[in-house]
């Protein structure tokens, strides 16, 4: 049996404009892996649903509710992987700088929507290295980016790309293993 294609940063570009969400594909991600890093889980409920999504298109068609659902699949899996694989879903390497860097702070700010959402009991007893990985998140989301040097621009843009993707495999671990934690209530 063959793997599903893996869902790629264009494919959700390409729905997030298809449905006209008024949503970024980065922040698109970071509210699904923020989800899940938090305890969430999707269930049998549209994805688009769970996260509070609505576009101004109709109703997504078979393929792209198929596309949601490898999307979601992929990043739990991503978040559980005990390789540590977990990749926050940005513009390629080869995008400008500033436009990696906006899509990052999207990135971010949907996480932290996403973690809202999840809502579970496990987030009052994160340790205090979650709580700070939250608190730095929100100094990410809240951040415009201002361009000096590009090799000193590019250079800090991989570490924060780094601290986020460790830290949402940090939250998810804390939270997503909790039998406290998850939002079951969507199946």
């Amino acid at each position: 049996m063959t793997a599903p294609a893996r869902v790629e940063y264009d494919d959700l570009d390409d729905l997030t404009h298809r449905l006209k969400l008024g949503t970024t594909p980065s922040e698109l991600h970071g509210s699904l892996s923020g989800f899940l890093a938090g305890g969430g889980r999707v269930g049998r409920q549209p994805l688009l649903a769970v996260l509070h999504l609505d576009g101004e298109a109709p109703n997504p068609t078979v393929a792209d509710a198929a596309l949601l659902e490898r999307l979601s699949r992929q990043a739990a899996d991503q978040l559980a992987d005990p390789d540590l694989g977990f990749e926050p879903m940005l513009p390629e390497d080869d995008r400008p700088l500033a436009e990696r860097a906006e899509a990052t702070v999207e990135w971010c700010r949907g996480f932290l929507g996403g973690f809202g959402l999840a809502g579970s009991e496990s987030h009052a007893r994160l340790s205090e290295e979650a709580q700070e990985v939250l608190r730095d998140l929100g100094t990410i989301a809240s951040s415009h980016l201002d361009f000096g040097s590009e090799d000193e621009d590019e250079d800090a843009l991989i570490e924060v790309h780094e601290f986020v993707r460790v830290g949402a495999m940090l939250l998810h671990a804390e939270c997503a293993s909790d039998p406290a934690a998850g939002n079951d209530t969507l199946h």
